[in-house]
């Protein structure tokens, strides 16, 4: 994540945002009500993010297996951060992912994850 997105990110998690609802951070395997659907990240599909002691020239992604629950059905989903995805009646997006990547580490369950979801779109 961009360092200057970092005061943004803790505004959301601090539930400042007004347009959305938005919740976590979450760890892997635990559930975070997100306005109308829950969500619960399974696994982390990729993380070829930057690490943020390096300078790369590609910024990479990170992609998470996530289960969409809302009222009795369930539906998984790959979220790629920062990109919206359509679940019922609105987007649910990832938008923050802490700790940094830094260099060598690996994808682990110490990362926690925030959610936005816009409903009515």
């Amino acid at each position: 994540m961009h360092r200057a997105l970092l005061p943004l990110v803790l505004s959301l998690l601090a539930g400042c945002a007004t347009a959305g609802a938005v919740e976590g951070p979450v760890r892997i395997g635990r559930t975070a009500h997100v306005g109308g659907p829950r969500v619960r990240v399974d696994r982390i599909i990729e993380d070829s993010r930057c690490p943020v002691d390096t300078q790369c020239v590609w910024a990479g992604r990170l992609i998470v297996r996530a289960t969409v629950l809302g009222g009795t059905s369930s539906r998984q989903v790959d979220l790629t951060l920062g990109e919206p995805v359509a679940i019922a009646d609105g987007k649910l997006t990832l938008v923050a992912a802490v700790p940094d990547r830094s260099t060598g580490q690996r994808a682990n369950a110490q990362y926690r994850f925030a959610f936005d979801f816009q409903g009515g779109l």
